[in-house]
């Protein structure tokens, strides 16, 4: 591990993307980025099955998928970049992708924003 990141995984909501959880979610990461061909995106809505079967993805990779569990997607490697499209696809912006990330609702998570006329 790059000795800058000692001490990383004790900062609670901070999931290192390293080069070993890179590996490990590749196959993710390349489904999800996969969801910006037009091809791609059309067979995940039409037959999201033959979509992660197509991919090749693990079970858990599938559950993943199919629950929309964002936090541990992050958690397991997914790029957030990559996540987007699949957000993208479902209908779910960044803000709720974040709050779930952050075991937080929607409601939760905007007032935690320096933003008055997001809250």
């Amino acid at each position: 591990m790059n000795p800058q990141l000692k001490g990383i995984e004790a900062l609670t909501g901070t999931y290192l993307f390293d080069l070993e959880r890179s590996a490990k979610a590749l196959r993710l990461n390349r489904f999800l980025r996969g969801l910006v061909v037009p091809e791609n995106r059309a067979l995940f809505k039409d037959n999201p099955e033959a979509a992660l079967e197509k991919a090749g993805l693990s079970e858990a990779e599938r559950t993943m998928v199919r629950n929309l569990d964002w936090r541990a997607m992050i958690r397991y490697g997914a790029s957030f970049f990559a996540l987007e499209k699949l957000g993208r696809v479902k209908g779910v912006s960044n803000p709720e992708m974040v709050a779930h990330q952050r075991g937080e609702t929607l409601e939760q998570f905007l007032k935690t924003r320096n933003v008055p006329s997001a809250r």
